[in-house]
């Protein structure tokens, strides 16, 4: 009977102990999920409280330097950042504006970029702009077109000093300078021909056809050839000193000249400055 009893106990015991060892387990299980729970609260706390990072937008164009610019193909995107050295024209029904820039490598030329009036009126010769658009090649000229004003870099400005390429006239190096601020000294004018076969010292259009306030084309010589330089009238129109200073132009008179080397099937700077010196 004690033994019977004896083995009763055993069994209550070790049912007892048991119970306690499984209560246990289960009792650190429960704290250890609670824990990870916790933890992962405060991480997706915390993760919520720090500012995310900005994703540049998908296929954003890295800006590029000159040399990347030049090297990029015909119709390729491309994002620059340069200093508006003259502002050609805005037009207002399509809010679009062309614009002369440059940076210390090079210059450039921006056709119909989208932009709104307020911000080109902001643009100041020397102000600083981001442009993305579409390079192209017109007629040798290097440009971008179907662009946009990313913005305006406000702190940094830059007006270029004319590069004097007198010398580089009739040469292969004088494209390498295209659309940069540049000047010209020493140069004569020399006749051009109008619709009646006079000799004249300019043209209105390149071919006599137009009247005052379109563009003006005059011939000058160096160094035995004849070069075609023009004031672009959206860029220079008949109220500027410019404009009038070619008017007034007779053959055989030496001048200097500033302007910008704009390509047409060759050099055809549009000048903003005339200075008669002989």
């Amino acid at each position: 009977m004690k033994k019977l009893v004896s083995t009763a106990l055993a069994f209550c015991l070790l049912a007892s102990l048991s119970a306690c060892a499984g209560g246990s387990t289960s009792s650190a299980a429960s704290e250890a999920t609670s824990s990870e729970a916790t933890s992962s609260e405060a991480a997706s706390s915390e993760a919520a409280s720090e500012p995310a990072e900005e994703a540049s937008p998908e296929g954003a164009a890295a800006v590029m330097s000159y040399e990347e610019y030049m090297a990029a193909a015909v119709d390729d995107p491309v994002t620059i950042q340069a200093y508006v050295q003259a502002k050609q024209s805005y037009y207002a029904e399509q809010g679009t504006a062309t614009v002369y820039l440059q940076d210390q490598d090079g210059g450039y030329f921006a056709y119909d970029m989208a932009c709104t009036q307020e911000d080109y009126d902001a643009m100041t010769e020397g102000t600083k702009i981001q442009v993305s658009g579409y390079k192209t090649d017109w007629a040798g000229e290097i440009e971008v077109i179907d662009g946009q004003l990313d913005e305006i870099l406000e702190g940094d400005t830059y007006v270029a000093e004319p590069l004097d390429i007198t010398e580089l006239l009739g040469t292969d190096e004088l494209e390498a300078h295209q659309n940069e601020k540049v000047s010209f000294t020493g140069l004569t004018v020399e006749p051009s021909t109008d619709a009646e076969g006079n000799e004249v010292a300019f043209l209105y259009n390149y071919d006599g056809s137009g009247t005052d306030g379109d563009d003006l084309y005059f011939n000058v010589g160096y160094n035995g050839a004849t070069y075609s330089f023009v004031i672009e009238s959206y860029l220079c129109d008949n109220t500027t000193e410019v404009y009038n200073a070619v008017k007034n132009l007779e053959v055989g008179q030496t001048i200097d000249c500033e302007g910008f080397l704009y390509w047409y099937e060759g050099a055809n700077p549009h000048i903003t400055s005339v200075t008669v010196t002989g």
